[in-house]
C-alpha cells in the first residue's frame, strides 16, 4: 500500500515533493481549473497502478475544491478520458 501526500504542486509518493518516487504534478490554470501536466513513477513502484492512485486523488481533491482538470500529460488524459467517473471532471 502506498501513501498518497499532497504538495504544493503536487500528489505524491515518497518523503519528500521535491524527490519523489512517483508524482502528479498540476499547475492553477485559473481559480477554478488545474492542467495535470506530469505524471511519472519509479520503477521501483511499477506495476502497482501508482498512477491510477494519484489520479484518483487529484480528481478526489479537486472535486472537493470546485476545480476542473485540464489533463495534458498523456497518462492523465488517457485515464480520465476513458474512465466514467472522471468525464464530468474535464475541462
Amino acid at each position: 500500500m502506498v501513501t498518497i501526500k499532497k504538495g504544493s504542486k503536487s500528489f505524491y509518493v515518497g518523503e519528500a515533493e521535491e524527490n519523489p518516487l512517483a508524482e502528479m504534478t498540476f499547475i492553477y490554470a485559473e481559480e477554478n481549473l488545474i492542467i495535470i501536466d506530469h505524471t511519472i513513477v519509479s520503477d521501483k513502484l511499477r506495476g502497482q497502478n501508482v498512477g491510477r492512485l494519484l489520479l484518483k486523488e487529484v480528481v478526489d481533491w479537486a472535486r472537493k475544491e470546485n476545480k476542473k482538470i485540464t489533463p495534458i500529460c498523456p497518462f492523465a488524459k488517457a485515464e480520465m478520458e476513458k474512465n466514467k467517473e472522471y468525464l464530468d471532471m474535464i475541462y
